[in-house]
């Protein structure tokens, strides 16, 4: 510090009397460094000299040319892959609506409202995939458009053993129509989309969002609500959304394709986040008898069956004598006359335990085995016994209006 002031003292001596020039050198010195460093920082800027960058924004269009990455952003977050799937298939999203002849017991009026797809569009028509329990029972049903529009509709056919149905409308009335995935590429984990109208109109064209949580489900489903099973309905799994008004709706993938029409959920207290929907695959050629024949042209054997576990012990041995060995098959309680089974030869109280040597438990393995492996003109050989006696014949399959 001494020698800092030593020279300071002598400076100051020295400069007595020319303290004017001095202050004028002084500021126009400061003057040229201020317009040097003005100039400069940007050029190093520019080369990456600095340890910072520096933007001089000159006006509003000047902004927008050096900062095009803050608009791209925000568009990004905001355009995504499911707003676009949504975009791609919710206006061939409609609602169902079920009107209903007042009666004794029911004043009549909307008795329900569901959801539906539109699929297809042909002379003039347009086509919606929907569920028969939407449209069951009622005698007339209106479709309501995007756009809140409420068109007739036709009941083309309906199939309760699938829950599905087929309605036509005026094809004016459609702009678009939906795009069938293939459901049988669809992988646990997968993003999937409900679309539909939850809990009727007023939330018309509500999006939930979820994954699919299981594949190749079977539910048991009774249809006529005597407390046992009439049929395995087979469906994907997946944690979306979907509430009554839901069914009939889209399960779609991320592609905007329609993997599945949702169906129903497991509505228990201790259950959250189970949705049910029918596989498009399972579902086309349902969709094409209807649309085509007004009904599913399934199979027929042309009998009443029982399946073995819901008849007593007694019975087994003293009606049917049955081996005591045999646990598990179809009793047949009644023949159609005419019908394929009478033509094969089988009888009443014959218990079939095997087809094509496939083993055969109860009614709902026979309902699967022939509708789903076999075809109307196919022959089917038929193993079961009568009077204790294991017995074959072989029977040519007709056509069944189920």
């Amino acid at each position: 510090m001494g020698y800092y002031d030593d020279h300071y003292q002598q400076y100051q001596q020295k400069q007595k009397g020319n303290r004017g020039g001095w202050f004028l050198s002084a500021l126009v010195g400061a003057i040229l460094g201020a317009l040097l460093i003005l100039f400069s920082v940007p050029t190093l800027s520019k080369w990456n000299v600095l340890p910072y960058d520096v933007a001089v924004a000159r006006d509003e269009e000047e902004k927008t040319t050096k900062y095009p990455s803050v608009e791209k952003t925000v568009a990004v977050n905001v355009v995504s892959e499911v707003t676009k799937a949504v975009d791609k298939v919710s206006d061939a999203v409609v609602g169902v609506v079920n009107i209903q002849e007042a009666g004794f017991w029911s004043q009549g009026g909307e008795a329900g409202t569901g959801s539906g797809v539109i699929y297809k569009k042909a002379n003039g028509k347009a086509f919606i995939v929907t569920n028969h329990h939407v449209v069951e029972g009622a005698s007339q049903i209106e479709v309501s458009l995007k756009d809140d529009t409420r068109v007739p509709a036709k009941l083309l056919g309906s199939d309760i053993l699938t829950d599905l149905a087929v309605l036509e409308i005026d094809a004016k009335h459609v702009s678009k129509v939906a795009e069938f995935g293939d459901s049988d590429k669809v992988k646990p984990g997968e993003p999937v989309i409900a679309i539909g109208n939850p809990l009727g109109l007023q939330f018309a064209g509500s999006v939930t969002q979820g994954i699919i949580s299981g594949t190749n489900r079977t539910i048991e489903v009774d249809l006529d609500r005597d407390g046992l099973p009439d049929w395995n309905a087979e469906v994907l799994q997946t944690d979306a959304a979907i509430n009554p008004g839901n069914s009939g709706g889209a399960l779609v993938n991320i592609e905007g394709q329609v993997i599945g029409i949702n169906s129903m959920k497991i509505a228990q207290q201790a259950v959250e986040g189970i949705g049910l929907a029918i596989p498009i695959n399972f579902a086309e050629p349902i969709i094409a008898d209807l649309e085509k024949y007004g009904q599913v042209r399934r199979p027929y054997m042309g009998v009443s069956l029982r399946s073995l576990s819901d008849i007593s012990s007694y019975h087994l041995q003293e009606t049917l004598h049955l081996p005591k060995d045999v646990k598990e098959g179809v009793a047949i309680v009644e023949v159609v006359p005419m019908s394929p089974a009478a033509q094969a030869g089988l009888k009443q109280f014959d218990v079939i335990v095997a087809l094509d040597d496939k083993p055969i438990g109860n009614i709902l393995e026979l309902r699967k085995y022939l509708y789903t492996e076999k075809s109307i003109g196919d022959t089917m050989k038929v193993t079961f016994y009568r009077d204790g006696k294991k017995q074959t014949v072989t029977m040519k399959l007709a056509k069944e209006s189920f």
